[in-house]
């Protein structure tokens, strides 16, 4: 095989082969500059950065010059562009959930309206997990690709940690913190604690001296929400009582708790379950035991799900705005990603409490009325 030596030319170092002797390479054009572009938009440096970045809104008329002012000058508006995608981490609970599904929605609304996507990750990681141990998922450590977490579900102070150190500007969900002392900056809560004691106090204005709470107390909602309980319980002098079942959440656990609680001595004559799924456990174990709701023991939920006004009877339950929710959720991260230098800030959402067939007056104050009508 034949082995070629490169021939030398004469003349400019530049010249290419096949070019006359002498002649030089002709200069490689140069790129045109971001400040070039704006001088010739008449705008500012910082205005034709924004439109590249994609994090902040530009005006249309200002938008127009800076782009017919790049194509003028052969400038690639997206070189360095930011992604737009905003990842909703959904974490240990079920894909399906009805409460996270509704939070979801109002996310991926607000997400739409800004030229954001949204994009769904189911995470399960240890609770009791150190930061430095946890492993995002990979679309979540590339920066290139996601602008940003909306972290919901069940989590820890740790995932949160993780996410900092990522350098990935993130938003919580705050009232399904474990182990969270006071409010964390940089989440947004709904009022859950002042919903429990809103609804405790409508408990106790129909008589009830002896109301039940069923809930897990390792669940932080379940923790924040028996709070509320317990600081109207305080207010109107009376005792709290606590069904607490430490299976996860749900139905069943509703059930157990509401059976603990009615084999007292002294049976509540109304039960507060943490949430509407156990509250339709209560149902059952009522039904079981041979109680009529209301007329012997009345039932309120948390959430205001579908399902509050599909249990006959329909339920008392406290609404969380959740769509709203998903929404704040999206909007203070999308303010995150624009300006990340401002300090983050702990939000709060009000609840509504919803009154239906479920709560009535207690049995005592019942039969008193009945008396003075007779």
């Amino acid at each position: 095989m034949k082995h070629f030596t490169p021939r030398r030319y004469k003349g400019t170092s530049g010249a290419a082969p096949g070019a006359a002797p002498g002649t030089a390479m002709p200069p490689r054009p140069r790129r045109p500059r971001l400040a070039e572009v704006a001088r010739a938009a008449g705008v500012s440096a910082a205005s034709v950065s924004r439109l590249m970045s994609g994090k902040a809104r530009v005006a249309p008329a200002t938008r127009q010059r800076i782009v017919a002012a790049a194509e003028r000058l052969g400038f690639d508006l997206a070189r360095g562009r930011q992604p737009r995608i905003i990842a909703f981490l959904l974490s240990n609970r079920n894909v399906l959930h009805p409460f996270h599904s509704a939070v979801l929605v109002g996310a991926e609304a607000y997400c739409a309206e800004h030229d954001y996507a949204l994009l769904f990750l189911p995470y399960h990681y240890p609770a009791a997990a150190a930061a430095k141990s946890l492993s995002l998922p990979e679309i979540l450590q590339n920066r290139r690709t996601v602008s940003g977490a909306i972290v919901a579900g069940t989590n820890s102070a740790a995932l949160l940690e993780r996410l900092t150190t990522q350098g990935l500007p993130w938003v919580a969900l705050g009232n399904n913190i474990l182990g969270a002392q006071g409010p964390c900056n940089g989440a947004v809560y709904f009022d859950d604690i002042g919903g429990a004691e809103q609804l405790t106090k409508y408990l106790i204005g129909l008589g009830h001296r002896r109301v039940g709470f069923a809930g897990n107390l390792r669940l932080p909602w379940y923790a924040r929400r028996f709070q509320g309980y317990q600081a109207a319980l305080a207010g109107a002098g009376l005792t709290p009582m606590l069904g607490e079942v430490h299976t996860r959440e749900g139905e069943e656990m509703g059930y157990v708790a509401a059976k603990l609680l009615l084999q007292r001595s002294a049976p509540p004559t109304a039960i507060f379950a943490g949430d509407d799924s156990a509250a339709r456990g209560v149902y059952l174990a009522a039904r079981d035991c041979g109680l009529e709701i209301p007329r012997q023991l009345s039932v309120a939920g948390f959430n205001d799900t579908l399902e509050a006004a599909a249990l006959h009877p329909k339920l008392t339950s406290v609404r969380v705005f959740t769509e709203e929710l998903g929404k704040q959720l999206a909007e203070t991260l999308l303010q995150r990603i624009e300006r990340p230098d401002s300090p983050p800030a702990a939000l709060a959402l009000p609840t509504l409490l919803i009154q239906r067939e479920s709560c009535g007056p207690a049995p005592l104050h019942r039969r008193l009325a009945a008396a003075r009508g007779a």
